[in-house]
């Protein structure tokens, strides 16, 4: 951001003449772009990822058909809690009429979205993490109900329905979206290559991968795009892929939440601590 276009009123926000690149859209990432904003930082925003529907929602579909059969829904992004949700309305249900089964979430911001829904979450973890729901999962057990489904991306880490069935549950995993790569907007890979942006946000070790794809697709190389560049990842799952790929992450969230990532951003751009 120019310091030049920053108001007086401006000034006095901590964030005010940063300028901070958000690897995820404008729908997708308003925990993170609005309180960015409202510290005064520029935010950048450069998607590196679409949601789209999957191949077949067939799979959806036969498990809606016996949803009453499900013990546990296991819900891990507010994606799959909106995907599943727009499903189930076109066979004439709701997620608020899953009486029969309890659910269980992955993350604060999804909980909070299938409470949007009317539904209180039975289990949700400490750890906004996979590892945490399975910690509770395990804690409590399939006498307490075995059969578990998981409408999730298609893409996705498989240790949660993998370890889950490794404490006995029966899991059915249906893919409710799939991921693919949008073009990235020429302005921002420009202002990336000059290395024109304070830091560049993280909030899934898939957007990671995609960003790197991305950057070699324009040509340009993600150690040099990000020398001058601090990286900040929303959480160690995060991290441990930035790290997989070569990327040195200076900002870690405290906890895996997009408050606690905003947070940390303003402490290290700020020279306050940070992990």
């Amino acid at each position: 951001m120019d310091a030049g276009l920053v108001t007086e009123n401006e000034r006095d926000l901590p964030l005010a003449g940063r300028s901070i690149v958000v690897t995820r859209s404008a729908e997708q990432a308003p925990g993170l772009i609005d309180p960015l904003e409202a510290l005064g930082a520029e935010v950048i925003v450069m998607p590196v990822i679409a949601v789209v529907e999957p191949e077949s929602w067939q799979p959806v579909d036969d498990a809606i058909e016996h949803i009453g059969e499900y013990d546990w829904i296991v819900l891990t992004s507010v994606n799959g809690v909106e995907r599943f949700e727009d499903r189930m309305r076109l066979r004439g249900m709701r997620l608020s009429e899953l009486w029969a089964a309890r659910v269980a979430v992955v993350g604060s911001a999804t909980a909070k979205r299938v409470r949007s829904h009317g539904i209180e979450p039975a289990v949700v973890p400490v750890s906004f993490r996979a590892e945490g729901l399975l910690a509770e999962m395990r804690r409590i057990g399939p006498e307490a109900g075995r059969r578990v489904l998981i409408p999730r991306a298609a893409e996705a880490r498989e240790v949660l329905p993998d370890e889950l069935r490794e404490l006995g549950f029966e899991v059915d995993v249906v893919p409710v979206y799939r991921l693919e790569t949008p073009e990235p907007p020429p302005d921002v890979l420009a202002r990336l290559a000059r290395g024109d942006a304070d830091a560049v946000v993280f909030a899934s070790g898939g957007t990671a991968r995609r960003f790197v794809e991305v950057l070699h697709a324009a040509g340009l190389d993600e150690t040099a795009v990000l020398a001058r560049t601090a990286v900040a990842s929303i959480g160690p799952v995060t991290t441990a892929v930035l790290r997989e790929l070569g990327i040195d992450v200076a900002i870690e969230a405290a906890e895996s939440t997009a408050s606690a990532l905003v947070t940390a951003l303003a402490e290290c751009l700020t020279g306050g601590a940070s992990r």
